[in-house]
């Protein structure tokens, strides 16, 4: 997923300027946390039903192309 800048801000004001999901106080390592627990995406829609399996997948996305970056010494 390209476009994962679509459903992901960074906003200063907003939990610390951790990425967040657009409209929400919702941070990507929120979810990759969750997904890491082993909830599914529906469990986390069910308790958060502002996301979706693309904003779900954005976060994937986003860490991803973090990781890419990362150079290792």
């Amino acid at each position: 997923m390209n476009n994962y800048k679509k459903y992901i801000v960074i906003d200063e004001s907003v939990r610390f300027g951790k990425p967040c999901i657009k409209g929400t106080r919702i941070s990507v390592y929120d979810i990759l946390k969750w997904l890491s627990a082993g909830q599914s995406e529906k469990e986390i829609i069910k308790d958060f039903p502002e996301l979706s399996k693309t904003k779900i997948r954005a976060c994937l996305a986003f860490a991803a192309d973090k990781e890419s970056k990362t150079r290792v010494a």
